[in-house]
């Protein structure tokens, strides 16, 4: 926001940053420059930076408000109902004032710290942008027999949406359905002899597991699994040695 002729930085009320991560100190020193009155909070979007993201700015109130939802492109007003905003500040004010604002716009507020702040946001990253890449290597596979990635989306997103589905009514524990859920360990070969990526296949795997375990996949099943998903990887490690 450089300065120009004609701006006024507003007196009072919530100067809100929607600029990217690495912008947002550049832009608290800006705002710096042109003198800010205290009574104007300073708020950035940010879900992985703290409000030391802020520090140019120590006289005024600093705040985060970080709707957990995504934003690929604009959307309604309605996209905000029933989501929670992560909000964090440095005045008690502050805080209630970002916490009544997510309530008027219908989304549940949720004091989230600068200590908790990077995991929670590593959190929205599993739940959100690994799900489009774990799709679209889904595409991508079915493509290799010959679907178009138009006829691979429609076919797997009613799956996907019956997965969430699941969750939301069952929890993610019990929601776990396949292969691994079942202990079915000659599947689970014969997937990581298919793919492209048994690597990839067997990290996710391994974590599949100890869901499957929790959700009472007895341990015999279970351990046939491991080692279904690890026998390939053990005896490249053993001609590794040699």
């Amino acid at each position: 926001m450089p300065a120009r002729k004609g701006f006024r930085m507003p007196g009072s009320g919530v100067l809100f940053l929607a600029v990217p991560d690495g912008a947002v100190p550049e832009m608290a020193e800006r705002i710096a420059s042109l003198d800010p009155p205290a009574r104007l909070a300073v708020v950035h979007l940010s879900g992985a930076l703290g409000l030391d993201a802020l520090d140019a700015l120590p006289a005024n109130p600093r705040g985060s408000f970080h709707p957990l939802q995504s934003f690929p492109e604009p959307r309604e007003p309605a996209a905000f109902r029933g989501i929670t905003v992560a909000v964090d500040a440095t005045t008690p004010a502050l805080l209630r004032h970002l916490g009544a604002l997510a309530r008027r716009l219908g989304a549940r507020p949720r004091h989230v710290t600068d200590r908790e702040r990077v995991l929670y946001h590593a959190a929205a990253v599993f739940a959100s942008n690994f799900l489009d890449v774990t799709v679209a290597e889904a595409v991508r596979m079915l493509g290799r027999i010959g679907w178009s990635e138009k006829d691979a989306t429609s076919a797997l997103l009613p799956l996907v949406e019956g997965a969430v589905a699941n969750i939301r009514k069952r929890g993610a524990v019990k929601a776990l359905t396949g292969p691994i859920r079942r202990g079915d360990a000659d599947t689970v070969q014969r997937h990581l002899r298919a793919v492209d990526d048994p690597d990839l296949y067997r990290m996710l795997g391994l974590v599949a597991l100890e869901i499957a375990q929790a959700a009472g996949l007895d341990s015999a099943a279970a351990e046939r699994t491991r080692r279904a998903l690890t026998r390939d990887v053990a005896a490249t490690r053993r001609r590794g040695r040699r």
